[in-house]
């Protein structure tokens, strides 16, 4: 059986992407930045096919789930559309069979300064955070791969996103293709993206799955601190969830899918 690649594709962190009106399908804006998602993910398929990757599992993990233009990735690219109500949420589809991840339109969590749309999940927390630290869906998607054992070789999206990934473990692939100055970025050329995503890729795949792996601790603290008062209130009714102010709810657990399963009816 050939080599399995998962990708799952956002669009925040795609290459020059600046206001949330890009990132609409209600908006003008957003033709252009949905054709650039979609030529970074057939960048990291193309590496992928180069490398002996035979099949490619795509996740569309933007808003609607519908963003991706299928006709425009290899055939051995398969894209799941729309979502599957499932805590894996932007990892829906992953399971052990697969040799690796890759991410691609990532974006910084929310409440840091790195990106101009930076958020967690939705725009209804101020912040998330794991074990005391700002937690991105970045680092949420890396943990579910460490779960399933799954090592993540490539990350691309904003410069502070791909600082923080190469800061936890230097072994998994950066690209960063855009970078956030206050309510502005400053975006790489398009092709230039489109080119560094596939020749980093390709060789990144090629890599020694144990050198890849993101860490998964033991024991989890989760924090979700929410912009209204009543969404921690309606939070805190979560099994085993305490609010420990008036906007924040925390949770503990040591299995990783509890956690999953908290931010799914939580976040």
């Amino acid at each position: 059986m050939g080599k399995k690649l998962f990708i799952s594709s956002d669009i925040e962190g795609t290459c020059g992407i600046a206001h949330w009106h890009e990132t609409d399908k209600n908006k003008g804006d957003y033709s252009y930045f949905a054709d650039q998602m979609t030529r970074e993910v057939n960048a990291a398929c193309e590496g992928a096919r180069a490398a002996g990757y035979e099949e490619i599992r795509v996740k569309d993990a933007h808003d609607s789930g519908r963003n991706i233009n299928p006709r425009s990735l290899p055939e051995c690219a398969n894209v799941f559309r729309g979502w599957g109500m499932h805590p894996y949420s932007m990892m829906f589809g992953l399971d052990p069979s697969f040799d690796g991840v890759v991410f691609t339109g990532y974006h910084s969590a929310a409440q840091v300064n790195g990106n101009p749309l930076s958020h967690t999940m939705n725009g209804q927390n101020n912040y998330v955070k794991i074990n005391g630290e700002l937690c991105s869906e970045l680092m949420i998607n890396c943990l579910i791969a460490a779960y399933n054992g799954v090592p993540v070789y490539a990350v691309t999206g904003d410069r502070a996103l791909c600082e923080w990934i190469q800061s936890v473990n230097p072994n998994i692939a950066a690209v960063p293709v855009v970078e956030g100055f206050g309510n502005g970025s400053l975006g790489i050329h398009p092709d230039a993206a489109v080119r560094r995503i596939r020749e980093t890729v390709e060789k990144a795949v090629q890599q020694n799955k144990a050198d890849c792996m993101y860490p998964l601790p033991p024991h989890f603290v989760v924090e979700v601190n929410y912009k209204e008062h009543f969404n921690a209130a309606n939070a805190s009714f979560y099994p085993g969830a305490v609010q420990i102010d008036a906007r924040t709810v925390m949770f503990e657990a040591d299995d990783y899918m509890d956690v999953l399963r908290f931010l799914h009816f939580t976040l």
